[in-house]
């Protein structure tokens, strides 16, 4: 199962229009890396429960038979006087209500969330959870400890058995640096202590009820690439590490034309005229007029048009986004109506402090 009904809020303004699973790495929503590794290690059957902007994650995935899978949707709403309205149960909640449709959750089952990209052994995690004979299971990584207050943390005994939680906590109050990375492993039984009909939460609802009942309920320590998207400001540093060919696994679309600069379809650049500075992907059909300067990693998605003289350094330009004559835009996340630095700090078309000019004070 991914859990794909949240709202997404830490990120906005990047949610403002997409729900958070559909927000793009290399031009793909980071759920479809989550289903392209699934599908990797044999799992051919998804449910997906869906809420904020459904139609988006649904439209573009739909049966899945592209990634060679089957994949099912649940959406969690209420029909009110003639509107369908979201309504998410919480992600054990969500599995609850699928639960109690089909039954669909008969045998181990796997969960993850839809705004992480990782690279797990799931037959490996699986095999543990079945030899210690868990009823659930928490995948946790280490994290430095003055970052556990970004995490979830999981507190375990010396075998693995998972004895208490804590959310967020300060640095000197951690009693662990095993954070949560939002992959579980249930057995069906788990299941049948979420109550039916209510919102009722894995991390903070289900797990304290599974040690408070001392079932036999573990963490994994394992190593494994999991990239968060948790917040605006590790959505840019995600892609600034993809663009340097820090992270396995995600290639470059285009053509390389230059070293460390990936070009689209239909996209023309008069190299005499622009200053280009890899790694940079320009996508389909973008236009760069004389005296452009692009310095990486910079990401600028199709039909994106620079104006003369503009100047983009380490940003992301979403497709379609139009840089103005002469405007400096650095270390910043772009779209047609709104652009957010990297710490989420978001102007939005209209407001007068956008855009900025090179060479502005304020830049």
């Amino acid at each position: 199962m991914i859990l794909a009904a949240g709202q997404g809020t830490r990120v906005r303004p990047l949610t403002k229009d997409l729900p958070k699973p559909m927000v793009p790495i290399l031009g793909k929503p980071v759920m479809e890396y989550l289903i392209e590794h699934l599908a990797r290690h044999g799992v051919t059957q998804i449910m997906v429960n869906v809420a904020y902007n459904h139609r988006k994650i649904e439209e573009y995935f739909r049966d899945g038979h592209r990634w060679g899978v089957e994949i099912g949707y649940s959406y969690e709403g209420v029909y009110d006087h003639g509107d369908i309205l979201p309504r998410p149960l919480g992600s054990a909640g969500g599995m609850r209500h699928i639960q109690d449709q089909s039954g669909f959750f008969d045998d181990t089952t796997l969960v993850l969330c839809g705004d992480a990209l990782i690279d797990l052994d799931l037959g490996a995690a699986l095999a543990q959870h079945r030899a210690q004979g868990a009823l659930a299971s928490v995948v946790t990584l280490e994290v430095p400890r003055d970052q556990v207050s970004n995490y979830g943390v999981v507190v375990a005994d010396a075998s693995g058995r998972v004895q208490s939680f804590q959310e967020k906590p300060q640095p000197h109050e951690a009693k662990s640096t095993l954070a949560s990375t939002g992959i579980y492993i249930f057995e069906p039984a788990a299941l049948e202590l979420i109550p039916p009909r209510q919102v009722f939460d894995i991390g903070s609802q289900l797990f304290p009820l599974l040690v408070q009942r001392g079932l036999p309920f573990y963490a994994q320590s394992r190593p494994f690439n999991w990239i968060d998207i948790g917040r605006v400001s590790d959505y840019w540093s995600v892609l600034q590490r993809v663009l340097r060919g820090e992270v396995e696994q995600m290639h470059m679309p285009g053509t390389e034309v230059r070293p460390g600069v990936w070009v689209g379809l239909n996209t023309r650049i008069d190299w005499a005229t622009v200053q280009v500075q890899g790694p940079v992907y320009f996508g389909s059909s973008v236009r760069l007029e004389p005296g452009c300067s692009v310095i990486g990693p910079c990401w600028i998605g199709h039909g994106s048009h620079l104006r003369a003289s503009s100047r983009v350094e380490r940003s992301i330009l979403f497709e379609y986004t139009r840089i103005g004559a002469g405007m400096l835009f650095q270390d910043m996340i772009v779209s047609p109506s709104y652009c957010v630095d990297r710490l989420g700090n978001a102007t939005y078309v209209g407001d007068d402090r956008f855009p900025l000019r090179w060479g502005d004070a304020r830049a």
